[in-house]
This record gives structure tokens, C-alpha cells and sequence, in this order.
């Protein structure tokens, strides 16, 4: 089993840390630029485990792809719409739900058979609400479990257009109905209760496809082509959230983090962090790639606010949960997470994943249906409670929070699961070792 300790610092945070290329950005220009006419050209792709699984299987269905320089620069030949091949094997999608999801929904559009699968986690994780639209478009999918989980099976179907009110407000679900939609006959609409991340809308008109949207609902036309483009990936504000917690909790810190991706479906966890007190500068603001970035300076507050967060908000921030979780743990008063239900289907069950591991540092939390309870320490260390074990997870982002938290822990904590950080974060344990001799 593999050991990652982190001891507790005895001095702030004084750096400027670069995270990685942002994972959801990296996923579509590869996809997009598989399935466009022409040489599609990415730079700063994040060639983390979940990405480097859509690679493979673009090239499994016969794309032509060029790294350059570990991944710098990526060059991906598209041929169309329709100029997939037949896998001769089964598609491994590893432990990324991006990956099974949007593939599923753009395999369920082409002529021949095809198989995806991942490891136990991904096994587990529901399918269901991808595989009913695409079912409803015409696509014929199978899975395990009456069609819920995977492996999925693909086999040849003919698509229609439809209107699809989501249930739930998943850009994953979203993203692969709008892939099956590229391929279907009359148009689609797909109505969101509350807005997710946008990044598949803004990609696929970047592309050339033709889609309007107006509030929540987004039609997009049928049958279409997309155009090669050149992609520059900016860093991830889901990475960058880590720094970002730390930044809070440690005191007397400033942590500089650069070419941030501040989509405003994504930043909820900025808004979250300047309603607790935490500083938050926004500067060199620009847009690339049809996204909009900026360097994020961050500075401790003298107390950090107890807060809620709930409704509209949690689409914004839902893959900061568990981080966030910290640093409500650290601030004065009883945080709230409500309407949150959907982080009980992500690699782990993060809401009750977070609770155990909020009371193995010590922290008083009660475990919602739909959320967590959170009693803050005002600041006070995280003190380790030996009678409760970390729990077991396959999820990068618990151990990423707990790696966080071990930086105002009393002691030095082995981090469990740190052996997934390497899907979403592979310079993260760096990044902390160098933290920790205030060397960044």
C-alpha cells in the first residue's frame, strides 16, 4: 500500500503554486477534436489518468493522435462525425465517470458494437441516468442492474431529436445527450432545473455546432459538422480549490494561483470562500479559448465565517464539497451543505465519506440525506480520534482534502487513498512536499 504523509506546517503559506490543466476541458478537446474535420490542436492538456483514458479509446475507435513534449502539446486528426472503426476490444474507462458518460452518449450514435467498462468504482457508479435519454433518442444501450450500471453495451440504433427535462442537473448527462444530438434527426432541447457547468455548450460552439440557449434550456440542431479548432486548456479551478482551502486554513498565508479557469459555473467555490471572509483577488482576467481565466491571490482571514450552502449554488461547486468540508470544519460556528444528494454517486459516497472523515479529525458533523451539519473548530487543530479508522475510498478528492486538513492537524497523517490522487492531480504530492519546507 502506498504512503503519503503529510505533516502538519509550522509556518504559512507564502507561494505561488500551479495546478494542472482543468480536467473537463482537457476530456472534450479530445473528443470534439476526434469527431471534427481536421487537425485539432490542444495545449496544456492535463494528462492525468481519467484523460489519458478518453485518449486511448479515441484512438481505439481510430483517431490519430500526436503527443508532443509529455503531453505540452496534443494534435488530434479528426475525419468527421462518421469516421469511427469498430473497437476490436472492450473500451476501458478507468475510474472516469467524464470518460464512460460522454463516451456512452457519443457511441450510441454509430453503426457497430461497443463495450465500455472501468474499475470497481466506475462499476458502481449509476448509469442510468445517461443510458434513459439516449434509450428515449432510440439509442439501444444495455447495462447491468436493468440498464444502471456499467459494463454498457452499445449496439446500432437510429436517433431522433427529443426534449428532455433533466431530473437532475448533471453536465456529464447533459454533455452526452448533446453528443447524441450531433447525430440525431430534428432537433433536441434539454431543459436543467438549475445550471451546470457549461463547458460542452461553449466547446461545441466553438466547433461550429449550431445550439441556442436561453436560461436553462439549450436546442441543438441536427445532424451536424464541427471544424477543427486550436484549444488552449486553462488550469483547474477544482485543483486549484485545494490551494485555495489551504490558503484559508493556514494562517497568515497568501498563495498566488495562475491562469485559473473562473467559468461562472464553476466558481461557486469562490463565492462560497469570500462569504467566510477568506480574500479573494481576481486579477489578469482574460478569456481563452472561449473561457474566461484570471490569477487567484489568496489571503487567511483573521476568523473564518461558518456559512450554508444549498439550492442554485451547489451545481457551481459540486466537485469542492469534500475540500470545502475542511474548511467549514475550521471555521467558526455550524456550516451547512444542503441539496447536495448527488455527491452520493460520485467515486465514493462523498457526503458519507466526508463524515467519517471529518470525525476522525475531531470535527462534531451530522450526516444529512441530502448534505452534512458541520460544528468548526474556530481554528483550532485538527486533533486525530484514534477509536475511529479513515474510511476506504477509490476517490481522489477525499484524499486530496484530507492531505489538506493534515496541514493543521497535530500530527503527521498517512493519507488513505492517496493512490487515486494521480486521476485528476499527478504533481499534488509534490506540490505538498515542497509546502512543507516552504519551498515553492
Amino acid at each position: 500500500m502506498k504512503q503519503f504523509i503529510v505533516s502538519p506546517l509550522k509556518h504559512p503559506i507564502k507561494a505561488t503554486i500551479s495546478v494542472p490543466a482543468d480536467k473537463s476541458i482537457s476530456h472534450r478537446s479530445i473528443i470534439f477534436g476526434g469527431i471534427s474535420n481536421g487537425r485539432t490542436e490542444i495545449k496544456n492538456l492535463l494528462a492525468s489518468e481519467d484523460c489519458l483514458s478518453t485518449l486511448k479509446i479515441m484512438q481505439q475507435l481510430g483517431v490519430e493522435v500526436n503527443i508532443f513534449n509529455n503531453y505540452e502539446s496534443v494534435t488530434v486528426y479528426g475525419k468527421g462525425l462518421r469516421s469511427f472503426i469498430e473497437p476490436k476490444n472492450i473500451l476501458n474507462c478507468g475510474n472516469s465517470g467524464t470518460t464512460i458518460r460522454l463516451i456512452t452518449g457519443l457511441l450510441s450514435a454509430q453503426n457497430f458494437l461497443s463495450v465500455l467498462t472501468g474499475d470497481d468504482s466506475l462499476l458502481n457508479r449509476p448509469m442510468g441516468r445517461v443510458v434513459e435519454p439516449l434509450t428515449l433518442m432510440g439509442a439501444k444501450v444495455y447495462g447491468r442492474e436493468h440498464n444502471t450500471k456499467a459494463p454498457i453495451v452499445i449496439t446500432p440504433g437510429v436517433l431522433h431529436g427529443i426534449t428532455y427535462e433533466m431530473p437532475v442537473s448533471s453536465a456529464q448527462v447533459k454533455s452526452a445527450i448533446m453528443l447524441a444530438a450531433l447525430y440525431a434527426k430534428g432537433e433536441t432541447k434539454i431543459v436543467e432545473k438549475e445550471k451546470s457547468r457549461d463547458h460542452t455548450e461553449r466547446m461545441l460552439t466553438a466547433f461550429g455546432a449550431k445550439i441556442t440557449q436561453d436560461k436553462n434550456e439549450i436546442v441543438i440542431g441536427s445532424e451536424q459538422s464541427l471544424e477543427a479548432q486550436s484549444i488552449q486548456v486553462p488550469s483547474d479551478i477544482s485543483s486549484a480549490a485545494f490551494f485555495m482551502a489551504a490558503g484559508s486554513i493556514v494562517p497568515g498565508s497568501e498563495v498566488i494561483i495562475p491562469k485559473v479557469l473562473v467559468n461562472p459555473t464553476r466558481s461557486g467555490i469562490i463565492t462560497v470562500l469570500k462569504k467566510m471572509g477568506v480574500k479573494v483577488e481576481l486579477t489578469n482576467k482574460k478569456d481563452i479559448s472561449g473561457e474566461p481565466i484570471a490569477d487567484l491571490f489568496i489571503t487567511t482571514p483573521s476568523e473564518l465565517l461558518a456559512t450554508e450552502v444549498k439550492g442554485s449554488t451547489i451545481p457551481l461547486l459540486i466537485d469542492e464539497i469534500p475540500i470545502l468540508c475542511i474548511v467549514m470544519a475550521q471555521a467558526n460556528g455550524k456550516s451547512i451543505i444542503k441539496d447536495a444528494k448527488e455527491l452520493r454517486f460520485k467515486e465514493s459516497d462523498r457526503i458519507k465519506t466526508m463524515v467519517t472523515v471529518l470525525r476522525k479529525l475531531g470535527v462534531e458533523v451530522n450526516e444529512l440525506d441530502d448534505g452534512l451539519e458541520i460544528n468548526g473548530l474556530n481554528g483550532e487543530p485538527f486533533k486525530i480520534d484514534t477509536k475511529i479508522e479513515w474510511p476506504k475510498h477509490f476517490d481522489h478528492r477525499i484524499a486530496m482534502s484530507v492531505a489538506i486538513a493534515a496541514l493543521k492537524c497535530t500530527e503527521p497523517v498517512n493519507v488513505p487513498g492517496s493512490e487515486w490522487i494521480s486521476t485528476s492531480f499527478p504533481s499534488f504530492e509534490k506540490i505538498i512536499s515542497k509546502l512543507q519546507v516552504a519551498v515553492v
